[in-house]
């Protein structure tokens, strides 16, 4: 998306960038994982493949994604290759044409080393914030295989609720309205993050 593709948000634990060429050599070798292909309903591509999909995000309006890094890693080589520091992304999919103001939220940790350290939860709160101060977004979904457990929690733990259960592609439904007390709350919980130009990424402040 055209939006985000020079923003850099800045966290406690993950930094969010916009999804460049440069990402996409270690995106592609994350994505050979049966593993991640699983959780992520994906099919193999090829680097090139890659690339052409890299390129189509940044164009489509209805996608939003940026590369999660590791902000305690980042921080501490920031002139490093940003490949160094990754180790997932976010993403929004703006697919409801009847309602403008509905996003579908994904997150992957692919860096089997950085999962369970609240990166994920952090990745998300700061999407779900992008995407409504931003985008006027104010419902969200998840939806999440049946057998990622851990994921199912995360989700139930930032005010998601499930809301339907699809047993032919063994899939989960989880769905938040953001009520203005649940705007509050979300605005709360990312009162640090910071909004840069991506050009200035690595301007500490």
């Amino acid at each position: 998306m055209k939006v985000n593709q020079n923003t850099v948000l800045l966290g406690q634990k993950v930094i969010l960038v916009p999804y460049t060429a440069e990402h996409v050599p270690r995106y592609h070798e994350w994505m050979k994982s049966e593993e991640l292909q699983r959780l992520t309903a994906s099919e193999p591509l090829t680097l090139e493949q890659e690339y052409a999909m890299q390129h189509s995000w940044r164009e489509d309006t209805d996608k939003c994604t940026f590369i999660v890094l590791d902000a305690e890693k980042w921080r501490a080589q920031p002139d490093s290759a940003e490949e160094n520091c990754m180790v997932g992304d976010v993403n929004l999919f703006l697919t409801d044409l009847q309602d403008p103001t509905l996003g579908e939220i994904e997150v992957m940790i692919a860096e089997l080393s950085c999962r369970h350290r609240g990166l994920g939860t952090e990745a998300v709160l700061m999407m779900m914030a992008y995407g409504m101060t931003t985008l006027g977004l104010n419902k969200f979904e998840a939806k999440i295989g049946q057998g990622n457990e851990p994921s199912i929690c995360m989700f139930k733990k930032l005010h998601f609720e499930q809301v339907a259960t699809n047993n032919i592609f063994q899939e989960v439904t989880l769905r938040l309205l953001v009520t203005e007390p649940e705007r509050e709350w979300l605005l709360k919980q990312t009162s640090h993050v910071e909004e840069k130009q991506y050009r200035d990424r690595l301007v500490e402040p």
